[in-house]
Formats: C-alpha cells, sequence, structure tokens
C-alpha cells in the first residue's frame, strides 16, 4: 500500500510540476502515473549503474554530479514515454531537482511509516 502511496504521490508532483515548468510536457495525469512507474523502474534499475560509474565524479564534485545523474535518469524515462517531452537537459535537471523535493516533502507527510 505504501508504494502505491508514492507512486501516486510521485505523479501528482510531477503532473503539478508540469503545470509550473514550460519545457516539461505531459498529455495526461495518466502520463504522470506511467512516468511515476517508469522512473520508478529507472532508479531502481539504471540508477546504481550509474552511480558507480559516476562516483569518481560525485566525489570530484562534492555530490554535484548525482544531480546530474537524476536529470539522466529523467531523460532517460522521456525517452520511453512518447507521451512524455522534456524541451532539453536544464529542464529535466530544474525538474528532477523540484521533483526530488517536493516529493520527499510529500511523503514525509502523507506517506506511512514502516
Amino acid at each position: 500500500m505504501n508504494l502505491i502511496i508514492r507512486l501516486l504521490i510521485t505523479a501528482i508532483v510531477a503532473f503539478l510540476l508540469t503545470k509550473v515548468l514550460p519545457g516539461v510536457h505531459f498529455e495526461g495525469f495518466s502520463t504522470a502515473v506511467i512516468f511515476a512507474v517508469v522512473l520508478g523502474l529507472l532508479n531502481l534499475i539504471v540508477k546504481p549503474v550509474l552511480s558507480l560509474l559516476g562516483l569518481p565524479l560525485t566525489i570530484i564534485t562534492l555530490g554535484f554530479f548525482a544531480l546530474v545523474i537524476n536529470a539522466i535518469i529523467i531523460l532517460i524515462a522521456d525517452y520511453f514515454i512518447d507521451s512524455m517531452n522534456i524541451d532539453g537537459f536544464w529542464w529535466a535537471f530544474i525538474f528532477s531537482i523540484l521533483l526530488s523535493i517536493i516529493t520527499s516533502l510529500a511523503n514525509s507527510m502523507f506517506a506511512d511509516k514502516d
């Protein structure tokens, strides 16, 4: 149940961010739900590999490169979802930062603590 709540929170936040950010476009809320699922899978499978490969850069940049990895994950999700469009790397970067911050806050308020 907690997983479903977290996916819905991510979908809602992502959908609302598309209303604020002009460089990120979803066709509808169903696209946001698909995005949340794809993002979860990418974070589970691809992100650990990218984080391991980018570990030296992450250390050199004092963690800043981890934000770049998040933006790359968003762009990979954009590649897989046809009804989603991101206008460039910087929009993905801004979107990933805002999505991370707002989703973390919302999850701490609404998701059950196990």
